[in-house]
């Protein structure tokens, strides 16, 4: 008997056992008898060969050895969608339901489990309820029959359709044409045929908020040709796609709050400028994307850009940049509030992880939250403060002055630390007098193994730190503020010796260093508050 082949085949996804492939030939392969589909592996380590068989190539694949040729009695074309869904909530007609299988629904905002039911009419009543559905790898391929699934699950809002055998974005409109109320799609991992001309808009996702398309080889061209579609939108995930450039959506996309880039390399950090004038942007993650520098040429230092006019949250972590500049960069950036950025070759410039983040924070004046934890104004203020005494001396020797007349600091200067300025401003200008003992920054400092304590705190551990002991009672305070997850109330620290035994000394100027207390490796600093 020949094996069922669907008459579009060719670019359909299959499953064979686990694996997944795309079909790229169907017909005869001699000397054999029969039909054969030729297939791409995902895996390519599944394969065999690259499409070609005793020197006749039958098709074509990406890896040289991605590809295979098997019978179609071996390929699973995938179900519909209302089938997977029966099968997932246990609802299938065929199933026996005295077995007493039970089922987990979305009810509105409750999760309710139940044992299986005995009437079609039940089943009919419980899909009808159905709001968050979750068909990920069920092998869906196809929307089945018109209007099913408006009949059967009118109140769905949110679908995940992640990993399954989606072959083109017409199955997606196919599905999402039949649930009026559509909030959240997830259709990652479904490698697929996107429109590569202008679409006619519908009113398929009118209502769309959320749409994740990570893994599904979608180019950022083809988004543009689909966002008309997505008037609504306001999270979009595109996270390994193998977008390289970018382009402006024009009179698209406006209405997006959240864009995942990750996992994309981009030609270069320029290729930003092209998504800039997204008005309502907020958050854009650019985790591990290759940009190796960021710069905002419409302003110079001091100004704010009109480029990502709402972005509050940026991640850049997982990248290669390596430059100071780039942070400085982000100061221009009008509404940032949170920074994600570990994991760059910048923050291999100071084995210190602490004096890194302090430097981070006085070059990003709006900065609330770093690397998720969150810039108290005590951790701000001792940032800024320790960053206009250690650049002080270079201010001088670049032409700063205390004097308002006489203060001319060089363009080199102000390029290196475009906020200089405006601490002098907030702080006042350092005085010669001020920076004489201090030490150069390249100076290896002398660290101190110290014992934290909170005496009126009993259930709170001691905890061992090693400090440098040029870092200010200020640092100190704002280091503490994270550690000990301290509200924001006023912090008093004092230490004990054992060469002062029985005394306690008040560290009680925020501006002096810990080497000013005399303090050694092995005292205990007793926080209270």
């Amino acid at each position: 008997m020949t094996a069922w082949v669907p008459s579009d085949v060719l670019g359909r996804r299959i499953l064979c056992g686990t694996e997944f492939a795309t079909v790229r030939y169907v017909g005869s392969v001699p000397p054999t008898a029969g039909i054969w589909l030729g297939v791409e592996w995902d895996d390519p380590q599944r394969g065999k060969h690259n499409g070609t068989h005793e020197g006749t190539q039958y098709f074509k694949c990406r890896h040289p050895r991605g590809g295979s040729f098997i019978r179609p009695n071996k390929a699973n074309f995938g179900v519909d969608f209302l089938t997977a869904v029966k099968d997932r909530y246990g609802l299938n007609d065929e199933q026996d339901v005295h077995h007493g299988k039970e089922s987990t629904l979305v009810f509105g905002k409750k999760t309710v489990e139940f044992v299986g039911m005995d009437s079609i009419i039940e089943q009919q009543s419980q899909l009808n309820q159905l709001v968050d559905i979750s068909v990920r790898e069920c092998a869906v391929s196809h929307a089945g029959q018109k209007e099913e699934i408006s009949r059967t699950c009118a109140n769905i809002r949110h679908i995940n359709l992640s990993k399954n055998l989606i072959s083109s974005w017409e199955t997606v409109t196919d599905i999402a044409s039949q649930v009026q109320n559509l909030e959240t799609l997830n259709i990652s991992e479904n490698k697929m045929k996107f429109p590569s001309t202008s679409i006619s808009v519908s009113s398929v996702f009118l209502k769309l908020r959320i749409l994740a398309l990570n893994q599904t080889e979608i180019t950022w061209t083809e988004v543009v040709l689909c966002a008309p579609g997505w008037p609504a939108l306001e999270e979009l995930y595109l996270t390994s796609n193998n977008i390289t450039v970018l382009e402006r959506p024009e009179n698209v996309l406006q209405t997006l709050k959240l864009l995942d880039l990750s996992d994309n390399q981009l030609l270069d950090g320029n290729q930003l400028h092209l998504i800039a004038h997204l008005p309502r942007l907020e958050q854009l993650i650019l985790r591990n994307t290759g940009i190796s520098s960021i710069h905002f040429p419409d302003v110079g230092f001091g100004f704010k850009t009109k480029m990502f006019p709402s972005l509050k949250r940026l991640a850049i972590n997982d990248n290669k940049i390596s430059q100071w500049s780039s942070i400085n960069e982000l100061d221009k950036l009008p509404s940032l509030r949170s920074l994600q950025c570990h994991n760059n070759p910048l923050m291999d410039t100071e084995k210190n992880p602490e004096t890194l983040r302090q430097l981070i924070i006085a070059k990003i004046g709006q900065l609330g939250v770093l690397n998720k934890s969150e810039i108290l104004p005590a951790e701000r203020k001792g940032a800024e403060l320790d960053y206009r005494k250690i650049f002080g001396n270079d201010w001088i020797a670049a032409g700063g002055h205390w004097n308002p007349e006489r203060n001319r600091p060089s363009e080199e200067f102000l390029a290196a630390h475009p906020r200089y300025p405006s601490l002098c401003l907030k702080y006042g200008a350092p005085e010669e007098g001020e920076l004489k003992r201090q030490q150069p920054l390249t100076l290896k400092n002398q660290l101190l193994t110290l014992t934290i304590k909170c005496p009126d705190k009993p259930e709170q551990k001691p905890l061992e730190k090693k400090l440098p002991d040029s870092m200010t009672i200020q640092r100190v305070k704002g280091l503490l503020y994270r550690l000990l997850k301290i509200p924001g109330s006023e912090l008093k620290l004092s230490y004990e010796s054992s060469k002062l035994e029985g005394k306690e000394v008040e560290l009680d100027n925020d501006l002096k260093p810990l080497q000013f207390y005399s303090i050694e490796n092995g005292d205990c600093v007793l926080v209270r508050w």
